[in-house]
């Protein structure tokens, strides 16, 4: 049901939309085939990059370095890689896609 990810062989890979400068970072919810990401840093140095990727590894409890941003540098719609193959790795996917209240 959970559309904004794929598996892969080395984990998953996560379709998001990100809209950068938010008074918070925080997930809105679907959009789509994507997850849609708010970002309070500025799109500035690649610090809406640095700031999606901390959150999403402190939301999905990975290290940082499990995430890499594989396309979408400079767009809104971005593709961010995840390696790990746990199960509860699949369980935290699913439950990010459900903005916290």
């Amino acid at each position: 049901m959970s559309s904004f990810f794929l598996p892969t062989c080395q984990g998953f890979r996560l379709l998001l939309l990100v809209s950068p400068g938010a008074r918070r970072t925080q997930v809105v919810g679907l959009q789509g085939d994507r997850l849609k990401v708010r970002v309070a840093a500025a799109p500035e140095k690649g610090a809406a990059n640095q700031e999606l990727l901390a959150f999403l590894a402190e939301r999905l409890q990975v290290p940082r370095n499990a995430l890499r941003l594989a396309l979408g540098a400079q767009s809104r719609a971005k593709v961010v890689e995840v390696q790990g193959l746990e199960p509860e790795l699949r369980e935290r996917l699913e439950k990010l896609a459900k903005p916290a209240s």
